[in-house]
């Protein structure tokens, strides 16, 4: 039988620089949730279907219908996880005694059996970061504040969109409109279809009078809504405050971002690309899904990215090899400095080859330095040093040997 060499579709590889680039963002990412006092979580990427579908079948989110379902050899269907946050149901019920408010993160593998197209595949890594058991404001921008230092760090320059859900059910409420989640699910897809579209879309949901003002309502200012007592409103202002508190610039409102169907309750944002439609990161409060299965309401808020669409904007310093050392009849010599350097915390690697094939070896994965140890450098007990780059050659001693390549980092 002929075998297809070939990669599922949804799925693929990834190979240096690519893999060294998402393995620096993942970093990144890992080291700001550790510096605002998270902790790590691991749960399995297999779960119960059951546990994964929502109470109500008109509750299902796209996400949750493209899960990935199979069944073991006992014949209980399962499904592969398709984000973190319903895992943190299961894990309330099963240890009672967390104490709260716990910071929880998690970084790993998701999977969703959807369309595929630019920058969306059916396995990705995901990055989440929670906070479980806290009902203020406060928690909500940590989430934003991290997310801003992060982006920060990896160059990306962003804006952090917010709304509110029981604002947006208070602006449809307003005009008399009932098929609230129809006409919040035509709303999500404005950065997509335009809005001409979604307007379009909307005359299945209501009159076109209430098309009209829900629109009017959407150009007015967080003011409005307000002063005029809009449910939620109060609450996109107080985390807009907290936001230039916190130092975060790039805050801004956006009335009808809806996000999240089955389970967000309160303050959402997404973390948008300047001038561009891709979401990068997204979160909000969910104050009704931690708690379902211990029947209390448990206050939940967090915020996710995506490692693969960060990495294709971040711009980052990726840690590569930084040496290869050329013996040139100096096995031993040159073992000798492989051991000290890897001991200094220098990346390198040894080899015997002859000088020319070494070196082209080097550009071929970027090694910067190439190190030759022939007779000559062993006699005088220094090292021959070569930039890949520049060309630039210097023989150097033992100590300025390391200060160089601990410098190049």
């Amino acid at each position: 039988m002929k075998i297809e060499v070939d990669t599922v579709k949804g799925f693929q590889d990834y190979l240096p620089p690519e893999s060294l680039k998402k393995r620096a963002v993942k970093a990144v990412v890992e080291k700001y949730y550790k510096l605002y006092g998270f902790v790590p979580v691991e749960t399995p990427f297999i779960e119960f279907d059951e546990m994964m579908r929502p109470d109500s079948p008109k509750e299902e989110d796209e996400a949750v219908s493209d899960r990935f379902r199979l069944q073991d050899r006992a014949g209980r269907n399962l499904g592969l996880r398709y984000e973190f946050t319903f895992q943190l149901a299961r894990i309330f019920k099963q240890n009672p005694n967390i104490k709260l408010p716990f910071r929880r993160y998690q970084i790993g593998e998701n999977f969703r059996d959807e369309p595929i197209g630019a920058g969306r595949f059916r396995q990705f890594i995901q990055c989440d970061a929670d906070i479980i058991g806290d009902s203020s404001v406060e928690a909500d921008v940590e989430c934003l504040s991290l997310v801003s230092d992060i982006l920060k760090e990896l160059k990306i320059d962003a804006e952090v969109c917010i709304n509110n859900r029981k604002l947006l059910n208070a602006i449809i409420d307003s005009v008399q409109a009932t098929d609230k989640r129809n006409i919040m699910r035509e709303l999500d897809k404005i950065d997509k279809l335009g809005e001409d579209a979604v307007k379009s879309n909307l005359r299945r949901f209501a009159e076109p009078t209430q098309i009209m003002t829900l629109f009017k309502l959407f150009e007015k200012d967080l003011q409005f809504f307000v002063e005029n007592e809009f449910d939620g409103a109060k609450e996109v202002k107080d985390i807009l405050d907290r936001c230039r508190s916190y130092g975060i610039k790039n805050a801004k409102f956006m009335p009808f971002l809806a996000r999240g169907f089955s389970y967000y309750t309160g303050n959402i944002f997404e973390v948008r690309v300047k001038e561009q439609k891709n979401v990068i990161a997204a979160g909000g409060r969910y104050d009704k899904v931690v708690g379902k299965y211990i029947g209390n309401d448990i206050p939940a808020v967090g915020i996710s990215f995506g490692v693969e669409r960060l990495s294709e904007l971040a711009q980052i310093n990726v840690e590569k090899t930084q040496a290869i050392i050329i013996s040139i009849g100096q096995d031993s010599k040159a073992l000798k400095l492989v051991k000290l350097l890897r001991g200094e915390g220098v990346s390198c690697i040894l080899t015997s080859d002859k000088p020319g094939k070494a070196m082209e070896y080097a550009n071929s994965y970027n090694i910067l330095n190439a190190i030759f140890i022939g007779d000559e450098e062993a006699s005088k007990n220094k090292f021959k040093v070569r930039n890949m780059k520049s060309g630039e050659e210097r023989l150097l001693g033992e100590k300025s040997l390391i200060n160089l390549l601990k410098k190049s980092r």
